[in-house]
């Protein structure tokens, strides 16, 4: 499962020194707009201590985190709907994402340009939250013109469909997000292959001054702006962030405690993004490979099967599961057994985050 976070925002918001921290992958940066066209990308591994205490137990070779794809995609400016920018390319950009972090800059540099003139966090959500708007009122009203005369040739759930469709539109058409709209899963599923970018979860990431980041917390007034969006906030300093990227793992909690910063940015986005995507985490283990997975909350067993191979699902005969926090305090798969903390599961179990599992299968 490829599992993607758009990285968007207005020209010069630190969207690409985020990006280059996240991923350590030299997108260029530079103070002026469009300095990213086409995306980047970069797979970043999501901090997980129970996989390095798996680790610890079993010393394998192999040690593989669950991961996100984080794309640094092009600035956007006013009128990115009707075209302006990189119009719709950047918008298209988008949604092959599976959730946007929206940057906004919070910090004061007279050496960085600011493409509205000023800094203001607020607006620029607003601008940035706009254009996805209204390129979604674009596409759902298409959509409605469509279904409007296919109910006059009687098509199935036209009626229904067009229903669903007039909602989003008025909701839209009131400067709203949909992720806002509290939509059943049947509803979500009709409206997937419109891939509405206000639909897609959302973080607002504040890039804020060293001594912001000092403090740890996000501006009240943003925090509650990125709640009306649907989404979440978090405030991190790009600066410190590809600073600390350039350091050796033995140096980077001496450069965080010196300035007051308890745990990496990078570290809580990541988490955060993982959380967004609404996944859990679970884990298989042994001598040869420790490895953790990601899989959407509320799939079986049988999906985790097929999330590791094709052959694993279709050949499914049971899956061994027990809890990670008993493995790890059991100390051995043996030790667990005679606890009787491991149990047999069908393909119908529905996958806890931080289960362990061992699948039986026979192709």
């Amino acid at each position: 499962m490829t599992l993607s976070v758009g990285i968007v925002g207005l020209p010069n918001a630190g969207k690409s020194t985020l990006f280059n921290a996240l991923t350590s992958a030299g997108a260029q940066v530079g103070n002026y707009p469009f300095t990213t066209i086409e995306p980047n990308t970069g797979v970043v591994a999501v901090p997980d201590p129970r996989l390095a205490r798996l680790a610890e137990l079993f010393a394998p070779p192999k040690v593989i985190p669950a991961t996100v794809t984080f794309n640094d995609i092009a600035g956007l400016v006013r009128g990115a709907s009707r075209g302006e920018g990189l119009g719709n390319k950047f918008l298209g950009h988008i949604r092959e994402c599976d959730a946007i972090a929206l940057v906004v800059r919070a910090f004061e540099d007279g050496d960085v340009s600011h493409v509205e003139g000023g800094v203001d966090p607020l607006r620029d959500i607003d601008v940035i939250e706009l254009e996805l708007q209204l390129a979604d009122l674009e596409t759902v009203s298409k959509r409605l013109d469509r279904a409007e005369k296919t109910v006059r040739l009687q098509r199935e759930k036209a009626v229904e469909t067009i229903a669903l469709l007039q909602r989003v539109r008025d909701h839209l058409d009131a400067g709203n997000s949909v992720r806002t709209m509290g939509l059943g899963p049947g509803e979500r599923d009709q409206l997937r292959d419109l891939w509405l970018l206000t639909g897609t979860p959302l973080v607002v990431v504040v890039n804020v001054s060293d001594d912001q980041a000092a403090s740890g917390g996000v501006p009240a007034a943003i925090a509650t702006r990125a709640q009306q969006s649907g989404g979440e906030a978090l405030a991190i300093s790009a600066r410190i962030e590809s600073e600390l990227a350039e350091l050796e793992p033995a140096d980077r909690d001496s450069f965080l405690a010196d300035l007051g910063i308890e745990q990496p940015g990078l570290e809580r986005l990541a988490r955060l993004a993982f959380g967004l995507l609404q996944l859990n985490t679970f884990f298989t283990a042994g001598e040869k490979e420790v490895r953790a997975w990601e899989l959407r909350r509320g799939l079986t067993a049988v999906d985790a099967a097929g999330s590791i191979h094709t052959d694993f699902a279709k050949g499914f005969i049971r899956a061994e599961v027990c809890d990670a926090a008993d493995l790890l305090a059991a100390g051995s798969y043996l030790a667990l057994r005679e606890q009787g903390k491991q149990r047999l599961e069908g393909k119908d179990y529905v996958i806890r985050d931080g289960d362990v599992v061992h699948f039986r299968f026979n192709v």
